[in-house]
């Protein structure tokens, strides 16, 4: 089990814990947390009606009134949060990165000898107020990689 010692790490990694209770509570079994290569690391790996989903969760700490959404449900039509110069947890997501989950999820799909079974990769987006001890989820689906 890793060691998280710094606040983003932490924030991170309670961030794939909502995550994970988001995705159990919407019908998803989750298979692996972490698969990490050499190369990279997918976050979680989920199973739902026999297809695969990789998941990269990007968390943030902030108030959630400057969140649009509810708490811990998909939102499909957000917009910018009130203030324009708060970054946006998907704004993390540069080619490179991409380019990496790429590569460990066709290692991940070759090493469990997977064949046809249909996956797609989306992007969890967890805003955690953590004074009022709330969190609020968003998806990005069918991520083009």
């Amino acid at each position: 089990m890793k060691k998280f010692t710094s606040n983003s790490q932490k924030i991170g990694q309670l961030g794939e814990d909502i995550a994970c209770t988001f995705l159990m509570k919407h019908g998803f079994t989750v298979l692996e947390r972490n698969y990490t290569k050499k190369w990279g690391e997918i976050d979680i790996i989920a199973l739902k009606e026999e297809k695969l989903y990789f998941i990269e969760v990007k968390s943030v700490s902030r108030p959630l009134e400057n969140v649009s959404g509810q708490a811990c449900s998909t939102d499909s039509n957000v917009t910018r949060e009130t203030n324009p110069f708060e970054r946006r947890p998907e704004e993390n997501m540069h080619p490179w990165k991409m380019k990496r989950l790429s590569r460990t999820i066709q290692t991940y799909l070759i090493h469990k000898r997977i064949g046809n079974t249909p996956w797609q990769f989306d992007l969890l987006l967890v805003y955690i107020d953590m004074k009022n001890r709330t969190a609020r989820v968003r998806t990005i689906e069918n991520v083009i990689l």
